[in-house]
């Protein structure tokens, strides 16, 4: 995601960003789909200008950040939908009752949540904390490794 908007601000802007502004304009401005009223929210960003060199600020908009992020979004919906695909019927029993929980930095960015329902039909929320509950919930399946190896050897 970072990626595409530094390819965006480059192509559109001609200002290059570095890596860390990416991943601020994407936590500060970044959404999964258009905003309701237009441009949506706005920030000054500075980068260098590819014309000439030197140092330069713009104002950037949601809406943009939103489009430079459309073919990322487009392939987290994508995959979702390959896996939704390819599970197995008693798992999507499940998924249709409880829905999808997204986790790690990605689940953070605004209106994921909202893009996923609209494309699957599912429910869809976001951990209460996305950003370590994988790391936490592994740790927790270590510690409980007696009761995981029984259950993994059994429906093996």
């Amino acid at each position: 995601m970072d990626e595409a908007v530094i390819a965006y601000i480059r192509r559109n802007h001609n200002l290059l960003v570095g890596e860390s502004s990416a991943e601020r304009i994407k936590k500060d401005i970044g959404s999964a789909c258009m905003p309701e009223d237009g441009e949506g929210r706005v920030m000054e960003i500075k980068g260098r200008d590819l014309m000439n060199g030197v140092p330069k600020e713009i104002v950037i908009s949601e809406r943009q950040i939103s489009e430079s992020l459309a073919e990322p979004v487009g392939a987290i919906i994508e995959a979702v939908k390959v896996a939704l695909e390819h599970t197995a019927p008693e798992l999507a029993a499940d998924i249709v009752d409880k829905g999808i929980v997204l986790t790690g930095g990605g689940a953070l960015l605004t209106n994921l949540d909202l893009v996923l329902r609209h494309a699957t039909g599912l429910p869809v929320s976001i951990a209460d904390d996305p950003l370590s509950c994988v790391a936490l919930g592994t740790g927790r399946a270590l510690e409980e490794m007696k009761t995981l190896r029984n259950v993994l050897i059994n429906t093996w």
